[in-house]
């Protein structure tokens, strides 16, 4: 993009952010500014954010940045991806939301037509039922979050993500409003709350397609793809089978793993564990454990074979602050300030997630002379030992304690 080009489309997206009108302000770009990517639209909104421009100001207006450039946006073409390629996944899961979408669509606009009191119970049965499908685009939001947004913010973008990011929330959020409304069978609150979701939900297919894919694609080469994928499997996918089997075309692009350096012990405070009885100690845990250094940077979490909320390798090296929605980034920096200064060394929470009742506790770790070295994150599923009562002091196989297979 040209310097003159690039400070046009800057001021186009500061006056928006200013309150400028939005047909003038088309008009302006459809007659300055032509062809314009929504790779350089996303880069535009990264240089701004980085210059002072409120990250919420910006996820406040990204619709209405999507409708000034809509003619620009619409008339570049969609990003190339191979089947298997992690975008072109996306893209499928993209195809098999928006027959869902229709399907959720005609029935509310049927119910806003007409009186609903003859088709409601009909019409309510099959929405109870298409909305818990619905709920399957979390798997999709997941993979951004956890496998695109990292590899973005290793290459300086974040703001983007983190606008993203908020989205998604207010689309979950949104989605559980319109669940409860035909919950309680009210066809009006459905129709009002059904028919939002479905628009934010469709307007974020566009942001993704013609401005966060092409954006990757420009930014990421093939060892980042490679570790996407990676984390692919370990999230699942939404609607849509497991994804082929893909390789990037270049030779040697696959992303380097850690080397594990020897077998012998290592010598810990208490006695001494090889590498390999330290990790299979760390997975059989039944909590799962994420560390998180000084530097706020994660480094670790443990592989366990369910855990409660979703980790994959794409958060390694990440910073924790990006880890987390943009509304809880306050919390998190409140933690590990007061955990820094010594003023606490622990935090927890204990929240009601999916059936589960999840307790939470963070931990400082300080050696020896009582600096600062991180973060212990603990996180178990408590549901069945808030049930427990009385006392087991006999071995009872037969009620509760696994078998050897």
């Amino acid at each position: 993009m040209n310097l003159e080009k690039k400070k046009i489309l800057k001021d186009i997206i500061r006056d928006l952010h200013a309150g400028g009108d939005v047909g003038l302000l088309k008009k302006r770009f459809g007659e300055l500014v032509r062809d314009v990517s929504g790779a350089e639209i996303g880069a535009m909104e990264q240089e701004l954010i980085s210059e002072g421009l409120p990250e919420e100001e910006v996820r406040k207006l990204c619709d209405v940045h999507v409708q000034v450039f809509e003619d620009s946006l619409a008339a570049a073409p969609a990003p190339l991806s191979v089947p298997g390629h992690p975008l072109h996944t996306l893209a499928e899961e993209n195809r098999a939301m928006e027959k869902i979408a229709g399907r959720v669509q005609d029935i509310l606009s049927r119910l806003r037509s007409g009186p609903a009191s003859a088709a409601w119970p009909a019409d309510r049965t099959q929405l109870i039922s298409i909305a818990a499908s619905l709920a399957e685009i979390e798997k999709h939001y997941l993979k951004k979050e956890n496998q695109l947004f990292p590899r973005l913010e290793a290459r300086g973008v974040s703001g983007p993500s983190k606008v993203m990011w908020a989205v998604h929330d207010d689309i979950r959020a949104h989605l559980k409003e319109f669940r409860r409304s035909v919950e309680l069978g009210d066809p009006e609150l459905a129709v009002r709350t059904g028919l939002w979701v479905l628009q934010e939900m469709k307007d974020m297919v566009t942001k993704e397609e013609k401005i966060l894919f092409p954006m990757c694609l420009e930014m990421l080469d093939d060892a980042d793809w490679v570790r996407v994928k990676k984390g692919e499997e370990e999230i699942g996918y939404a609607w849509i089978a497991p994804a082929p089997a893909w390789a990037p075309a270049s030779s040697g692009a696959a992303a380097p793993e850690t080397a594990r350096t020897g077998e012998g012990p290592i010598p810990l405070d208490t006695g001494a564990l090889t590498a390999g009885q330290l990790d299979l100690m760390l997975k059989r845990l039944p909590l799962d454990v994420s560390f998180v250094d000084e530097n706020d940077t994660v480094i670790y979490y443990s592989g366990t074979a369910e855990r409660i909320f979703p980790r994959t390798p794409g958060v390694i090296g990440r910073k924790v602050q990006n880890c987390h929605p943009p509304k809880s980034v306050d919390v998190v920096e409140r933690i590990l300030k007061a955990f820094r200064s010594g003023e606490r060394d622990s935090a927890e929470f204990w929240i009601d997630s999916r059936g589960k009742f999840v307790h939470i506790r963070y931990f400082a770790l300080r050696d020896g002379t009582g600096a600062y070295k991180g973060t212990l994150e603990v996180t178990q599923d408590a549901t069945g030992i808030r049930r427990l009562q009385g006392e087991r002091r006999l071995l009872d196989w037969e009620n509760g304690e696994s078998k050897i297979d």
